[in-house]
């Protein structure tokens, strides 16, 4: 039986997916952290070794009790495709592949692709055979946008935006929605001090409040900006989990207040936020496209797939706004997908690569 591995690697994560040479799911698992940036090539490899081996016991038949162990002799995948966050460089890509190549005994080659995550969610590209390019975008905490060309099987980069962090982007994010709605709130509370009227108040800014256990919401600004892991809390209260979490977390965690706020309590404030964030990550998905052949690498959005991934792009109202946003700019994809299991899709688009 011919078998098809998929690992997407992430920050929190490793999922792993292993399927047939008909597409169909036969083995899966979570693992750790496998950030090869974070943990270094060691640890993401027992990371892989470990996942992998436990994925492989729903193959068997009966399933394994404990996991399997990779056999260093023999070759139990036709194809493996690896999406790795934190792989951003060629010298990455070079470190890894040998040390896959040795661990899983396949060939370094066309069957054996080691790229950044977001390659993953190309894959519906291979299941619309009308087309040959996808452009993916992840939003989740952070956010990053890549365009792809499919060349005899192989899927090249085209462009890519962002992917930056949070200190230096991000936008469309958890990140970039926390810090716009306290500077939406903020500027709101500014205006009214201006004009010597009060602000209205908003159902954004009560949740806010609320969240971080304030009266005034001018001490966000010491909520915000206490140092990492700091002791000294102003206003001093009981629970002060969301003081010390990393400044990054303080901000990114605000994004379901913001997105409750927008579309169940219906709050033009936090539409505002969210369309702000939309029309941002939409700038940059835009850089990726071409509206004509004056772009040789321009991806055209009517020839190709958008693929998004990501904890707020899973929110269809944000991935719509989003697509109106694109869509004013003279961008209408021919397919639109969301992927919430890039190891599923990509072991499934693996196997319809048709690799011989």
């Amino acid at each position: 039986m011919s078998l098809y591995l998929c690992v997407d690697c992430g920050g929190s994560k490793t999922a792993v997916a292993i399927c047939d040479a008909s597409g169909t799911i036969v083995g899966r698992a979570l693992g750790g952290p496998s950030n090869y940036t974070y943990i270094g090539l060691q640890s993401f490899a027992s990371v892989i070794s470990a996942t992998v081996g436990q994925a492989l016991m729903s193959c068997c038949s009966p399933p394994a009790t404990s996991p399997v162990s990779l056999p260093p002799a023999s070759r139990l995948f036709h194809a493996a495709w690896f999406g790795i966050s934190g792989v951003d460089s060629p010298a990455a890509v070079a470190a890894i592949t040998p040390e896959m190549s040795k661990l899983l005994n396949i060939p370094v080659g066309p069957h054996l692709v080691v790229a950044n995550d977001t390659q993953l969610l190309a894959s519906p590209v291979r299941l619309h055979p009308e087309i040959s390019s996808a452009v993916t975008v992840i939003s989740g905490t952070g956010s990053i946008c890549v365009a792809y060309r499919e060349t005899d099987g192989v899927l090249q980069e085209m462009g890519r935006v962002g992917g930056w962090g949070w200190i230096l982007g991000d936008e469309g994010g958890g990140f970039h929605v926390g810090r716009e709605a306290v500077r939406q709130v903020l500027w709101e509370h500014d205006r009214a001090s201006v004009t010597g009227k009060p602000a209205a108040t908003s159902p954004l800014q009560t949740r806010l409040l609320e969240h971080f256990g304030l009266a005034d919401i001018m001490d966000i600004l010491t909520v915000i900006h206490l140092p990492d892991d700091s002791q000294n809390v102003f206003p001093p209260r009981d629970d002060q989990v969301v003081f010390v979490q990393p400044r990054e977390k303080r901000l990114s965690a605000l994004s379901p207040l913001v997105f409750k706020a927008a579309f169940e309590d219906g709050d033009p404030l936090a539409l505002r936020v969210l369309g702000t964030c939309a029309d941002t990550l939409a700038s940059q998905i835009e850089t990726l496209l071409s509206l004509n052949d004056d772009n040789p690498r321009g991806i055209k959005a009517q020839e190709c797939v958008i693929s998004f991934g990501g904890s707020l792009a899973g929110v269809e109202a944000y991935r719509q706004l989003i697509l109106s946003a694109l869509a004013q700019k003279g961008h209408i994809f021919r397919f639109i997908e969301y992927i919430d299991d890039a190891a599923a899709s990509g072991a499934i688009g693996l196997a319809a690569a048709g690799l011989s």
